[in-house]
């Protein structure tokens, strides 16, 4: 369905371990969209594409070192298999999401650093790379207040969109 949402992206210049390339600016989205409580795992990554690139290998892992050519393929051969399946509603696929739309998530319409506060500990988050990056168990640490797990930390995550300089205008 449709629903407008209105928020601001990037973050304040006085954020403790802010990027210069996170220029604050209001985002509104026109539409709704669903997204995966979970970090795709290396078995359904390996039960669409047929094969588990991952480092770390496990199935209830993420999968990681995937392209993000790899990610949109997974994306629409998911689309078609769902499809077939009768599984998928007339108009609905699978997509990476937009930087906007995964911001949007995983900040949980919260403005602080994180969407659990300012500070991150590693019971929150897989992010210290002490033990040579091993990935852990999706959904491993708490979720977010809008039910999203590992949106700190774990690995990197591919969106729709390319990675550009954040405008000063506000986007739609």
């Amino acid at each position: 369905g449709s629903e407008m949402c209105i928020r601001d992206r990037g973050s304040p210049s006085n954020e403790a371990n802010r990027g210069g390339d996170e220029t604050e600016h209001n985002v509104t989205l026109t539409n709704g969209f669903y997204l995966g409580k979970y970090e795709v795992t290396q078995a359904q990554y390996e039960a669409i594409m047929g094969t588990n690139p991952s480092n770390f290998k496990g199935a209830n892992l993420p999968v990681e070192t995937v392209t993000w050519a790899d990610a949109t393929s997974f994306c629409a051969k998911l689309t078609e298999r769902e499809r077939r399946a009768g599984r998928l509603p007339t108009g609905y696929a699978y997509q990476l999401p937009t930087e906007a739309q995964w911001e949007y998530a995983c900040r949980a319409g919260t403005k602080t650093a994180y969407s659990f506060g300012d500070a991150i500990r590693t019971k929150q988050a897989n992010y210290d790379n002490s033990d040579g990056g091993q990935t852990t168990p999706v959904g491993s640490y708490p979720a977010n207040a809008w039910g999203f797990h590992d949106m700190h930390g774990n690995v990197c995550e591919w969106c729709h969109d390319w990675f550009g300089k954040y405008p000063t205008d506000p986007l739609t």
